[in-house]
């Protein structure tokens, strides 16, 4: 792979050389590779085939897991959100001790990998909310809270230029992998403002299905409003906002 320069980008193929665009830019590549009917049928290309399996299996659970979260995530993630992802999901399978390679999944594999994960590298929650908290979650009800205790937003938050105001967001759900589906659950802190004053504590809950055997994920993040006139706006469309899963059980 290689990319191209000059004033005038192609895209296309001609004869064996692809010409396409990606994230990267322009770039360019030689047509090639072992035939696929080969892949799929040669005993020499078993451990291919099983790791091809797995990650099918591990973008599957991505997809289902973002979309668990995807009334936070539209506020909120960078162009390669996906793709880490699927590859920390990958690591997820490839922990499972039970199956067989090509068999592993998420549910025998160790989910609590998860935790940590930022849904936006360019705002991580790490780095720009401070203040202390606590999450619980409590399978046998299906709750999922956390907790903030008072702060000053100007002490513990790192907010963009141009920032008035924040709001505190926190996301639960309760995931199937197997037969693919979810049962979800949002709170916030509603608007506040960015100043020296300290807020009061700050309870987010949310409540799922309760006495599930699935795996539980708790996410929490912040984003970041601008007032101008009067009216709140979102922030440079949430470039700055941040997520992450806080809590798996």
């Amino acid at each position: 792979m290689a990319r191209q320069d000059g004033v005038i980008k192609l895209t296309g193929q001609m004869g064996d050389i692809s010409f396409y665009k990606s994230k990267d830019g322009h770039l360019v590549r030689q047509k090639g590779g072992i035939d696929g009917a080969r892949i799929k049928n040669d005993p020499a290309f078993a451990r291919t085939r099983e790791n091809g399996i797995e990650f099918g299996r591990a973008g599957s659970a991505s997809k289902l897991l973002r979309s668990a979260f995807r009334m936070l995530i539209a506020n909120v993630s960078d162009n390669r959100m996906a793709n880490r992802l699927t590859q920390l999901m990958v690591k997820v399978i490839q922990a499972d001790a039970t199956n067989s390679r090509g068999a592993r999944n998420v549910i025998d594999g160790e989910a609590t990998l998860l935790t940590g994960f930022e849904f936006n590298q360019n705002g991580q929650l790490n780095k720009t909310f401070f203040a202390p908290y606590s999450f619980q979650i409590d399978r046998t009800s299906g709750a999922l809270s956390i907790t903030i205790p008072p702060f000053v937003p100007m002490n513990l938050i790192t907010a963009p230029p141009g920032a008035t105001h924040f709001k505190l967001v926190s996301g639960a759900a309760v995931v199937d992998f197997e037969k693919g589906s979810f049962v979800n659950s949002h709170a916030d802190s509603g608007e506040q403002v960015l100043s020296i004053v300290a807020v009061p504590e700050i309870v987010l809950t949310q409540t799922v299905t309760p006495e599930s055997t699935h795996p539980l994920f708790l996410a929490f993040g912040i984003e970041f409003y601008q007032e101008v006139n009067g009216n709140r706006y979102a922030l440079r469309n949430g470039a700055f906002n941040a997520l992450a899963i806080v809590g798996v059980d």
